[in-house]
């Protein structure tokens, strides 16, 4: 997610196929918009923090129409209305609006999407873990690449963990796939990442609306590489400089949603997926947990709001053809477990412990329906000690990076993290099942060149059957120091370190 010691990192970041009318809640037949319009009468406070809201509608256009009025008299104005999921974004000073506008006809669901005020910037970060490629290292790399390698993919254990260097022997993936990063910005300038990227399908909904104007989509000086680390995991160009990405010849897009600070709040993920849904992007890589919540509730009105905005969006793009992948999270939690100690919610404010049931509280869009979860390898092939895990939850795994030197069969020891590109035309390592979600990106991208016409389901399917088994690792003593770190329940078909397995480029590029 974002990166070690960070929050999906942040690395070192879920019924699938649903009818929209099913989804959605639309009006019965013969119901009107004003029959559904109940527009509060009474004077508004204007004179509170302006907050940003989604409001989730029950029905189609009239409905929204109607809804819409609402929002108005309880003292909000309407920033974009996303009419083909029913979710609009609202700002507003009125301290009561959400209370207000959940009373008004055709209204399912609203909440604030966070709770520090729009005009206030936090200070938290998505970028802990990162590690500088010495001159060195990248000098000592060059001079034992062979003819088919990038000059620093002897550095990068990460491809021959999957397969992904054999696979390239074949194919690099085709152009008409892309794959967007919906995360803090792409530096499209980047040598590596320049060739396969795609200005036209890339975007900034940062306020929950996006914005095309040329690079936009791009991290600002000071915000986080993040974004662009897990692009060039997936596609960076194989052409004789730096690294090579898991897909190298696919497309690639950037869709930013991170504030300047950081924070990736419900308005920019909802256009962040309707923004990809809407331009032909096949895959959409997700690393990070939607703020200010880890795991967001079921039974609090604001935070349901927030995951059925969301959901909203996911089905809609998984509708459109898009398969999205996200991170596990980087907290060592049992994402199947009866109980989870949350601490740091919420983060853009002042956070509370609380004991949450992540069966009705959700780190989202990890864990939403028809999302594909994705956990994090080590250099030894084991679960890092940092990656969520749980049994039913975790649908494949892949290297995300600890802190364990790998050793390459005949060559030196190598950084056990993930290196890819940075911003200025660098390249430095993270760790973090961040890093892991874009090789399932990355190998979904070789599917889909695979097989063009396959849809999400059919992608999804031959990504698990592809997927190398691996039995759970019990006991699991990942720091040696004789206590179990964590269970892993299941078989070796499914379980809850590794899923259906480490996911399998070669495997990919030939069924």
């Amino acid at each position: 997610m974002a990166h070690l010691g960070s929050r999906r990192g942040r690395a070192l970041a879920l019924p699938v196929g649903l009818a929209l009318t099913a989804s959605l809640g639309f009006l019965p037949s013969g119901a009107s918009a004003a029959e559904l319009s109940d527009a509060p009468a009474a004077a508004v406070t204007s004179d509170g923090p302006q907050l940003s809201y989604v409001v989730n509608v029950d029905g189609g256009h009239s409905t929204a129409k109607s809804v819409k009025k609402a929002i108005a008299a309880a003292g909000g104005t309407v920033v974009v209305a996303y009419d083909q999921i029913g979710v609009i974004v609202v700002h507003s000073q009125n301290p009561d609006f959400a209370k207000k506008i959940r009373k008004a006809r055709g209204v399912v669901s609203a909440g604030a999407t966070r709770t520090a005020p729009l005009s206030v910037q936090g200070d938290k970060s998505v970028g802990g873990g990162t590690q500088a490629l010495t001159e060195a290292e990248a000098k000592a790399a060059a001079a034992r690449a062979t003819d088919e390698q990038d000059a620093l993919e002897p550095l990068q254990w990460d491809l021959p963990a999957i397969k992904a260097d054999k696979a390239h022997q074949r194919t690099l993936g085709s152009k008409r796939v892309t794959v967007g990063v919906i995360d803090t910005g792409v530096d499209d300038t980047h040598p590596d990442l320049a060739p396969n990227f795609s200005a036209a399908k890339s975007a900034n909904c940062v306020s929950g609306k996006p914005d095309t104007t040329a690079g936009s989509w791009r991290p600002n000086p000071g915000e986080s590489d993040h974004g662009t680390h897990v692009a060039g995991t997936i596609a960076a160009a194989k052409n004789g400089i730096g690294v090579t990405g898991v897909a190298p010849g696919v497309k690639l897009a950037g869709i930013k949603v991170s504030t300047p600070d950081g924070f990736f709040y419900t308005e920019a993920v909802v256009c962040g997926f309707v923004w990809a849904a809407e331009h032909g992007i096949d895959i959409t890589n997700n690393s990070y947990y939607t703020d200010p919540w880890m795991f967001a509730c079921k039974d609090d009105a604001d935070q349901k709001a927030l995951i059925e905005a969301v959901t909203r969006a996911t089905r809609y793009a998984e509708r459109k053809g898009t398969v999205n992948v996200a991170a596990a999270g980087n907290s060592a939690f049992d994402l199947a477990a009866d109980s989870i100690v949350d601490d740091s919610s919420p983060n853009d404010s002042t956070p509370g412990g609380r004991t949450i049931d992540p069966k009705k509280c959700l780190d989202y869009p990890a864990m939403l329906p028809g999302v594909v979860t994705v956990s994090a390898t080590g250099a030894k092939g084991l679960k890092a000690s940092y990656s969520n895990y749980g049994h039913g939850v975790i649908d494949v795994a892949a290297p995300g990076g600890d802190r364990t030197a790998y050793q390459p069969p005949e060559a030196p020891a190598v950084n056990g993290l993930i290196l890819s590109t940075t911003v200025n035309g660098g390249y430095n390592y993270k760790g973090g099942t961040s890093m892991a979600s874009p090789h399932a990106a990355g190998v979904l991208a070789l599917i889909k060149s695979r097989h063009p016409q396959a849809g999400p389901a059919a992608l999804k399917a031959l990504l698990y059957a592809q997927a190398d088994k691996r039995a759970c690792t019990n006991p699991y003593d990942i720091d040696a120091d004789g206590k179990v770190d964590a269970v892993c329940e299941g078989g070796k078909n499914k379980n809850g370190f590794y899923g259906a397995g480490v996911v399998d480029a070669l495997d990919a590029v030939r069924w």
